[in-house]
């Protein structure tokens, strides 16, 4: 649109206002009578300025003509100005945004391409998820050997935790993976500006949710990054559904919140056996839900914890928000995330089935 680009607006501006001033001083100049005599002679102020016939006749008539062209550029300009303006101001800030998805980018580029290497370890610039070399050490031998972490989805972040959660995880990483701090904050090498843009970058890469109530677009002040009414694609949820079927086929007997909490995608980004059983993320798991970066499931502590079938599903879908009070005496840290845009509420409610059943 014309109002869009701010920078040649301007020029226009400039080089019109320049060229007017040029004209003006050359037409000034040959207009101008030759002084009769010297100065001492004949002072500019002493000069017979015009009589009243050369006022009030054509001179008079160019000037109001002069006034009505001024008149009629800001009759129109001004009304043309308040419509363009809210589209120019569109305009910087989608380029704006752009220059930060492009800096985001550079950021998350592999090593190689001289980014911090993100997409290494997430699965590309999509961020789809991959694998992170990393060191474990026995706890009861100390013996480290060197393992591969799945390293989740990141295209589906802002489904799972809030922007400020993010930001959090980028500051000061995920202990006990190899998720290490990036932001100045952490002791990372990213400065604020980094982080910002690189949240940017993410937000430009998400999964577009179906089914949106007001828009066919990310609303983008939701929380998480959804829109009202919108779920994950029927393609990613078929994804889903696909892992279930395979771990109810090779687990004979197992129900469906068993194969939804052990779930084994290439990301594993929604598996709550990801954080819930030792082990798990890097190929090697222990007892189920016996706990990991997650606390223990197991023996009883879930029912007490949640008394009611009810509390536990709300936790579940909204995730722990820092600080917030939840279920009996517990208190958010922001780390578990929120599973109410990427499962639906009959795998939710059967997750809950299965882990109050141990």
């Amino acid at each position: 649109m014309i109002a869009l680009n701010t920078t040649a607006v301007a020029w226009v501006i400039f080089a019109v206002v320049t060229i007017g001033w040029i004209t003006y001083y050359f037409l000034n100049n040959a207009s101008a009578r030759k002084e009769l005599g010297s100065e001492v002679e004949m002072a500019p102020n002493r000069k017979p300025y015009y009589d009243d016939e050369t006022l009030e006749g054509r001179r008079l008539e160019r000037m109001q003509f002069l006034g009505v062209i001024l008149l009629a550029t800001m009759v129109i300009g001004l009304p043309v100005y308040w419509i363009l303006e809210p589209d120019r101001q569109a305009g910087a800030i989608d380029k704006k945004q752009e220059e930060f998805i492009g800096w985001g980018s550079d950021l998350f580029e592999s090593t190689a391409n001289g980014g911090f290497n993100c997409s290494g370890c997430h699965g590309g610039m999509k961020a789809t998820g991959g694998q992170a070399p990393y060191a474990v050490t026995d706890p009861n031998t100390g013996d480290v050997r060197a393992v591969n972490w799945f390293a989740p989805a990141l295209n589906t972040v802002f489904y799972r935790f809030s922007k400020e959660e993010v930001r959090f995880i980028l500051n000061y990483g995920r202990p006990f993976s190899p998720m290490s701090a990036w932001g100045a904050p952490g002791g990372g090498p990213m400065t604020e500006q980094n982080i910002e843009t690189l949240l940017v970058y993410l937000e430009s890469i998400q999964i577009q949710p179906e089914g949106c109530l007001t828009d066919t677009s990310v609303t983008k002040d939701a929380d998480p990054y959804v829109c009202d009414g919108g779920t994950l694609p029927a393609t990613t949820q078929d994804e889903i559904q696909k892992a279930v079927d395979v771990y109810l086929a090779a687990n004979p007997g197992a129900s469906e919140g068993e194969a939804l909490f052990n779930l084994d995608l290439a990301s594993g980004a929604y598996s709550c056996a990801r954080c819930h059983t030792q082990g798990w993320s890097y190929g090697d798991p222990g007892v189920t839900a016996q706990g990991g970066m997650g606390w223990n499931l197991t023996g009883g502590a879930t029912n007490s914890h949640f008394p009611t079938e009810a509390d536990m599903i709300s936790f579940i879908k909204a995730g722990s928000v820092n600080g917030k009070k939840y279920g009996m005496q517990g208190q958010g840290s922001g780390r578990m995330p929120g599973f109410g845009h990427m499962l639906t509420d009959e795998q939710i409610k059967a997750i809950v089935e299965y882990v109050r059943s141990l």
